[in-house]
C-alpha cells in the first residue's frame, strides 16, 4: 500500500484545517494551512429564487497568521490555523478568534458602504492642506460607496504557550476564553493581551515522568465556571474554577475501563481522544477517539452511555495505519442543533452520521464526483473480506490520503460543512 504525499493535491497551503459556523449560521469560516481565513455568507432568500436559500458565497478573505521563527529555540512556527471560534454578535460587526500553534488573534470583520468626503484639513486625495489657504469651514458628508468587508486584528494574545495550542474555547460569560496546549490551559480576558491565568498545568517536575498530554478542551455552554479537557490516555476531566484558581484537581473524571479482549500494541494510541464537545444542552459530552465516538452523561463517570463505531473495519489495518502515521490523525466530531444526531469524519472522503434516537447510522462521501448542485448523496458501504456487493467498496481500496478531519453543523438547521483536504462541501437537507 503506498500513500501519495500531500503535494499530489496541488497547493499544500490550501488544505483546510478548521471549519466553524457562527452562532446564527449565517456565516461559515474556514482556516487553512497557509494561515488564511475565508468567511462565507449565506445568501438571503428572494421570491424568485426560493431554492437558493442556503447557498454560501465568499464574504471575506484575509491572512490571519504568517510563518514565524523562534530564534531562541531554533523552531519554525507554522502559519496553519488550528482552530476558529466565533464570538456571539453584539453589534453590526462580527468577531472571531483564530489560532496557530502559538498565537491567538481576535479579528473584527465589518462592512463599510459609506465614505466621508469634504474634509477641512485634507484635500480629496488625503494630503494635508496649507492652513493659510483654508478660508471656510465645511461639514464633511458621508457618500455611498461599493460595499467593502474589512477584517482588522483587534487583539493579539501571544507568548503564553510553550507547546502547541490545540484548542480555544469562548466562555459563556463572553468576557473570557481559554487556550490549551499539550500541558497547560490558560484563561484570558478579551481586553487583556499581556497576561493570562494558568488554570491547568499537568507538566511534571521531571519531564521523563510525563505519561499523558492534553488533547482538547472546551467550556460548558451555560456555566462559566465549568470546563472539560481530554487526554491522550482516553480520559476526560471536568473542572470547576470555583474550587481553586489552579484546577489541578478535577471535579469529575470520566474513563471507560479497557476491554482486556481488545488489548493490543495499538490500544494506547487509538484510545487517545482527539476531540471533546459539550452538547448544546450542557448535559452530555461527546468524545472522539481513533475508532469510536462516545457520548457521556455528566452524571455518570464510569462509562459512556453511548458508543458508536466509526470505522471498525480498520481494526485489522492498524499496523499499516501506524506505519504511514494515519493512526495519529485527529478527527473532530460535532452535534446537530438539537443534540439528536452526531457527525464525524473518516477516510476515503467518507463521513459518518449517527442518529441517537433511532440508532440508525449512515456513511456518506464528500467528493467531486457526487457534488453537483442538488445531487442527492448515496449512502456508502465498506465490506471486509468475503464477496463484495456491487455498491460496496472493499476496505483494501480505501484511500487513506483523503480524510475528513474537520466538519461543522449549522446551529439550527440541517446544513453541514465538510472539509475534504482542500475542498469545502456544504450539504443540506432536501427541501421539498
Amino acid at each position: 500500500m503506498n500513500y501519495p504525499d500531500e503535494s499530489t493535491y496541488g497547493n499544500k497551503a490550501d488544505i483546510i484545517s478548521a471549519v466553524e459556523f457562527n452562532h446564527t449560521g449565517e456565516l461559515l469560516a474556514t482556516g487553512d494551512k497557509g494561515g488564511r481565513v475565508v468567511i462565507f455568507q449565506r445568501e438571503q432568500e428572494s421570491k424568485n429564487q426560493v431554492h437558493r436559500r442556503g447557498e454560501y458565497n465568499v464574504y471575506s478573505t484575509f491572512q490571519s497568521h504568517e510563518p514565524e521563527f523562534d530564534y531562541l529555540k531554533s523552531l519554525e512556527i507554522e502559519e496553519k490555523i488550528n482552530k476558529i471560534r466565533w464570538l456571539p454578535q453584539q453589534n453590526a460587526a462580527y468577531f472571531l478568534l483564530s489560532t496557530n500553534d502559538k498565537t491567538v488573534k481576535l479579528w473584527k470583520v465589518s462592512e463599510r458602504d459609506k465614505r466621508p468626503e469634504g474634509y477641512n484639513l485634507k484635500d480629496e486625495e488625503g494630503r494635508l492642506r496649507d492652513p493659510a489657504t483654508i478660508t471656510t469651514l465645511r461639514v464633511p458628508v458621508l457618500r455611498p460607496m461599493d460595499l467593502m468587508v474589512e477584517a482588522t486584528p483587534r487583539r493579539v494574545f501571544a507568548n503564553a504557550h510553550t507547546y502547541h495550542i490545540n484548542s480555544i474555547s469562548v466562555n459563556s460569560d463572553y468576557e473570557t476564553y481559554m487556550s490549551a496546549d499539550d500541558l497547560r490551559i490558560n484563561l484570558w480576558n478579551f481586553e487583556i493581551t499581556n497576561q493570562s491565568f494558568n488554570i491547568v498545568d499537568i507538566k511534571p517536575a521531571n519531564m521523563e515522568e510525563l505519561t499523558e498530554v492534553i488533547t482538547a478542551a472546551e467550556f460548558h455552554p451555560h456555566h462559566c465556571n465549568t470546563f472539560v479537557y481530554s487526554s491522550s490516555k482516553g480520559t476526560i476531566r471536568l473542572c470547576d474554577m470555583r474550587a481553586s484558581a489552579l484546577c489541578d484537581r478535577h471535579t469529575k473524571f470520566f474513563e471507560e475501563p479497557e476491554d482486556p479482549s481488545n488489548r493490543s500494541f495499538f490500544s494506547e494510541i487509538i484510545s487517545s481522544i482527539s476531540d471533546v464537545k459539550f452538547s448544546h444542552s450542557g448535559r452530555y459530552i461527546m468524545t472522539r477517539d481513533y475508532l469510536t465516538v462516545k457520548v457521556w452523561d455528566l452524571n455518570m463517570e464510569n462509562r459512556p452511555i453511548e458508543t458508536y463505531q466509526v470505522h471498525d473495519y480498520l481494526r485489522s489495518k492498524l499496523c499499516s495505519l501506524y506505519e504511514n502515521d494515519c493512526i495519529f490523525d485527529k478527527f473532530e466530531c460535532v452535534w446537530n442543533g438539537s443534540d439528536s444526531v452526531i457527525m464525524t469524519g473518516s477516510y476515503n472522503n467518507f463521513f459518518r452520521m449517527f442518529d441517537r434516537n433511532t440508532k440508525r447510522d449512515v456513511t456518506l462521501e464528500a467528493s467531486r464526483e457526487n457534488s453537483k448542485p442538488r445531487a442527492i448523496l448515496k449512502p456508502r458501504k465498506v465490506c471486509v473480506g468475503g464477496k463484495r456487493r456491487k455498491d460496496e467498496i472493499s476496505v483494501d481500496s480505501l484511500d487513506f490520503s483523503k480524510k475528513i478531519l474537520h466538519t461543522a453543523w449549522h446551529p439550527s438547521e440541517n446544513i453541514i460543512a465538510v472539509a475534504a483536504t482542500n475542498n469545502l462541501y456544504i450539504f443540506q437537507d432536501k427541501v421539498n
